[in-house]
């Protein structure tokens, strides 16, 4: 089984959405469920808190600002176009 820390994928995450400061409790909801994530061993529980996680982590975007939610390579691509065209 390959080892996956949740946690520091989370970490990176967050400090690139920049929310750190804009949902402090959300970001320690978020690592605090990827720290247990990390140490689930049952298939059933780890399915629970993924998904809490994951929920989490949607909220998180939502109060990013609008830069590091842009982030999306698709998002970027079009920004990088309409730059190019003077737009």
């Amino acid at each position: 089984m390959i080892a996956v820390d949740v946690e520091a994928k989370t970490l990176a995450e967050i400090d690139a959405l920049r929310v750190g400061d804009l949902a402090p409790g959300l970001v320690a909801t978020a690592l605090e469920l990827a720290r247990q994530l990390d140490e689930c061993e049952a298939p059933t529980s780890a399915a629970v808190v993924a998904r809490e996680l994951r929920a989490t982590l949607l909220e998180l975007r939502k109060v990013a600002p609008p830069a590091a939610a842009a982030a999306d390579p698709l998002d970027q691509l079009a920004e990088k176009r309409k730059r190019r065209r003077g737009a």
